[in-house]
């Protein structure tokens, strides 16, 4: 019986971008605000397109990795609305 493991590395992968993609959004937000989303939209595009030409689990990987980009220009608005609304704290100019 041969033992199949790219589900399980495509489920470990996706763990991983979700939990590096969380402070990626954090940071990028309190540093440079929702005004980075064009960058976020360039490199999921970019990511999305070298998927279709990649082939087996580097194919998977580029999607997952292309989508996260896509879902964070939600969630960098979302993270605006936080530091908005107070949940978390806002970037102070510094002197």
């Amino acid at each position: 019986m041969e033992l199949n493991f790219e589900g399980i590395a495509v489920g470990a992968a996706s763990l991983l971008v979700i939990g590096a993609f969380h402070p990626l959004v954090i940071w990028c937000e309190y540093h440079f605000s929702q005004k980075i989303w064009p960058l976020f939209l360039l490199c999921g595009l970019i990511c999305l397109g070298l998927a279709l030409f990649a082939h087996g689990l580097l194919s998977i990987l580029l999607g997952l990795v292309g989508v996260a980009f896509l879902w964070s220009i939600r969630e960098l608005k979302e993270q605006t609305r936080r530091v908005e609304w107070g949940v978390v704290s806002k970037k102070f100019k510094r002197t």
